[in-house]
């Protein structure tokens, strides 16, 4: 997921526009993968990444490109920092994630100050959007539940721009980006995305050999897969942005 997920980040970023020497906050940083994008490509003044696994964070902290980022332990519905603290606050394919999004938007429109900027961007996992929903519609043809995020329903266009104005944002637009995924053949494919890394790949790893070959099979008749082997479809992930009320 890695690959795609750094691709549709640089799309984000390059949508919003922000301009450099900003207090920046990056809420669900993970492992600190987009908070590298953020800094590398909008030259903000401070990062500050926060997430609540221990993990992650560790992980975030040992990025060559995030040494001037500070990482915390913290939860997206209960920002640690005082009101107006923050020029912009993202969040980079987290929403569906969290049990009350609408909370975590209207945290982060708290802690900007106000003109600044509040944005996120996430698969539309409910529209199919997400670069392996071809694995998600193989498991759930052979009768596997596929590991997804706990919101999907988040995701969508609607739901996003409705957070974005109860959070009383202005200004907010909203922007789908497309990414051309590609692979080079079906190894290719099936090694790349039943890694037991992500939810779906722990999800394969427990199926029984039987089980596996079935959605082997399933994929080899669903996938878009061209003569000579390679594979390439879109994923598309919705993103909305908005001003903090002056």
């Amino acid at each position: 997921m890695g690959r795609w997920s750094r691709v549709a980040g640089k799309s984000f970023l390059d949508w919003i526009e922000l301009p450099s020497g900003l207090r920046c906050l990056d809420v669900g940083c993970g492992n600190g993968a987009f908070t590298e994008e953020l800094i590398a490509r909008c030259a903000p003044a401070s990062v500050i990444g926060l997430d609540p696994s221990e993990q992650q964070i560790a992980y975030a902290r040992q990025r060559p490109g995030a040494k001037v980022a500070e990482f915390r332990v913290g939860d997206a519905q209960a920002l640690p920092f005082a009101d107006d603290t923050y020029d912009a606050a993202l969040m980079a394919l987290v929403v569906a994630f969290l049990s009350d999004p609408a909370k975590a938007v209207a945290e982060m429109a708290r802690v900007v100050r106000p003109g600044g900027w509040v944005a996120t961007y996430m698969w539309d996992i409910a529209g199919g959007g997400v670069p392996v929903h071809p694995l998600y519609d193989a498991l759930k043809s052979i009768g596997a539940t596929p590991g997804v995020q706990p919101n999907p329903e988040a995701s969508r266009r609607e739901a996003l721009q409705e957070f974005w104005e109860k959070a009383g944002l202005q200004a907010v637009e909203m922007y789908v980006i497309r990414i051309p995924v590609a692979f080079s053949n079906f190894d290719d494919f099936w090694e790349s995305t039943t890694v037991p890394v992500g939810p779906q790949g722990k999800v394969v790893a427990a199926l029984l050999p039987d089980a596996r070959e079935r959605l082997r099979a399933k994929l080899r008749e669903q996938l878009p897969i061209a003569a000579d082997g390679r594979i390439a479809y879109e994923a598309f992930a919705n993103a909305v942005k908005g001003r903090v009320a002056a």
